[in-house]
């Protein structure tokens, strides 16, 4: 590590469960983020300021006035520009040291499984089930821990799925798609501004645990926060032994190709 690195992450490196080993490991690391909206934009804020080496910020949106409420990423001068590329400057202006690449796209398919190979870990700060599914997806295939968050109106929700442990559970054991679940979007229902601050910081809390290996994640429980009375609580999550995801028989059939 450099002089200036040394000096920039220094009360990171007081901390004898990171130190400069697990500093360097955040430095070497590459995280994708999906969505640069309420979730993204405190999550990719604190990894770019922690010195994550590489972020790489996915999203097809441009930012429009209605986002200035929660979406610290961007400024009133970014209004109309790509999300991605607007959050990508802002990144950089904060913290010069790290590599931001912007992907102005909505991730699927090819682009979304190549992306998720290529990370050390994958957070969901999408704002959709199909989005949601698909990189959870992705994230089983390719054996990469996702940290996945929402908020809407005054509740929250985070926890991560870690399918390099044997009985974590994924997405599809806790939301199953294809069931009758009701979409609830903030342009319809409203959200509370620091709401989508506290979640989004956790998952980057969560994100660097994993990057650094310390602590205890979230794997296999569901934190949900009201934010009304501000009350936590977490749930245990199993898996699914019969998820068509992560399941048994998805298990062996990966395991014979």
């Amino acid at each position: 590590m450099t002089d200036s690195q040394l000096l920039r992450y220094s009360r990171h490196i007081l901390l004898p469960e990171i130190g400069v080993e697990g500093q360097a490991r955040i430095d070497r690391a590459r995280v994708l983020v999906v969505g640069a909206g309420g979730l993204g934009s405190p999550a990719a804020l604190y990894l770019a300021a922690a010195g994550v080496g590489t972020l790489v910020l996915a999203d097809g949106d441009t930012v429009d006035l209605t986002n200035l409420q929660r979406q610290i990423l961007h400024r009133n001068d970014a209004v109309g520009r790509p999300k991605a590329a607007s959050g990508r400057d802002r990144l950089l202006d904060m913290n010069p040291e790290i590599h931001v690449i912007a992907l102005e796209q909505r991730l699927a398919g090819e682009a979304l499984a190549e992306q998720v190979a290529a990370a050390d870990v994958v957070l969901d700060c999408s704002d959709n089930f199909s989005t949601r599914h698909a990189i959870n997806r992705a994230c089983v295939n390719a054996g990469k821990p996702l940290v996945s968050g929402a908020a809407i109106r005054f509740d929250g929700q985070v926890t991560v799925f870690d399918p390099r442990g044997a009985d974590a559970p994924c997405y599809h054991c806790l939301f199953p798609e294809g069931e009758d679940v009701e979409e609830m979007r903030c342009a319809i229902m409203g959200v509370f501004a620091p709401l989508t601050g506290i979640i989004g910081s956790v998952q980057a809390a969560e994100a660097l645990k994993l990057l650094i290996g310390c602590g205890e994640s979230l794997a296999g429980r569901l934190l949900l926060l009201d934010g009304l009375a501000m009350e936590w609580r977490s749930i245990r999550v199993p898996r699914d032994p019969s998820c068509p995801v992560c399941g048994k028989d998805h298990a062996e059939a990966t395991a014979s190709q």
